[in-house]
């Protein structure tokens, strides 16, 4: 008879997709991993948060204590005891601990508004403030001015030299959260090129890394000035090995163009010849 028990209790955990340990409760596995003097972080956090879902809220807390006892991480922890004070209906309590967690450095704000239970306090004033806060903390570019100097630049665009011959198509976008401008460039004769173009912070200096499929590349760094976006250092030209100084200069115009000018010096910097000159309009 004991046989036949042992054996249905194998066939049933087997079909339900259970295991041993889920046959008890949440209570029982506490006890058992106490007596045991369990030093898994892990199991006592599976145990948190399987209790939470038995709404055996004072053994998750008692579970989720031992866990942060044996240094599980405590943003891990954080965000489980909020998910604890949400089941008990502290809506408060809950959102406190996320705000203790980004006064600690947490700015994962992504974790959070994807985790469905954390979420479901969208809606509650504290912690869509609170949500908003982060946002501004984990995606700083597209929160701070100086990111957006170069905007007037993003577009897409037919470009054509002063005498209004067409030159190319450019497309300028945004990208890593207002991080970083790409370009890429499709000249009329087939050439192609793309850009790199961002906010060096450390310095406050815009800069700009091109290269071409022909082997030109372009290392410039600058900011604004009165004309426009001014941007200076060097050209390398693989083909033939060469280095020479090398500025670039964006201006919006009245009309929505934007006008773009190179120049290169052969003279160390001491006078400047054009390289290129064109007439951005959008397109799009």
């Amino acid at each position: 008879m004991k046989f036949t028990k042992c054996l249905f209790l194998i066939l049933f955990l087997t079909a339900t997709g259970l295991s041993a340990d889920d046959a008890v409760d949440a209570n029982t596995e506490y006890q058992r991993l106490l007596q045991s003097g369990s030093e898994d972080a892990e199991v006592w956090f599976n145990l948190a948060v399987r209790a939470r879902g038995e709404n055996s809220l004072d053994i998750a807390d008692s579970a989720l204590d031992k866990a942060g006892e044996l240094q599980l991480s405590p943003v891990r922890v954080g965000i489980e005891r909020s998910r604890i004070r949400i089941a008990a209906g502290d809506l408060a309590k809950a959102i406190k601990e996320l705000q203790d967690l980004f006064a600690a450095g947490f700015t994962s704000v992504s974790v959070l508004t994807g985790d469905p239970v954390i979420n479901s306090l969208a809606g509650q004033s504290d912690y869509d403030a609170l949500i908003a806060e982060m946002t501004v903390q984990a995606f700083p570019c597209e929160h701070q001015e100086k990111f957006r100097e170069f905007d007037f630049w993003i577009g897409e665009w037919d470009v054509h030299i002063a005498n209004g011959t067409f030159a190319g198509k450019n497309e300028i976008v945004r990208a890593e959260r207002g991080c970083v401008l790409i370009e890429n460039w499709s000249g009329a004769s087939g050439g192609t090129g793309m850009s790199i173009n961002y906010l060096d912070k450390a310095t406050n200096e815009w800069v700009q890394i091109w290269n071409a499929a022909g082997g030109t590349q372009i290392t410039i760094r600058g900011g604004m000035t009165e004309e426009g976006m001014l941007l200076v250092g060097e050209i390398h030209y693989v083909g033939n090995g060469t280095t020479a100084p090398f500025r670039g200069l964006w201006t919006p115009m009245p009309d929505g163009r934007v006008r773009q000018f190179f120049e290169q010096s052969n003279d160390g910097g001491e006078t400047w010849v054009p390289w290129f000159e064109g007439f951005y309009t959008r397109t799009m």
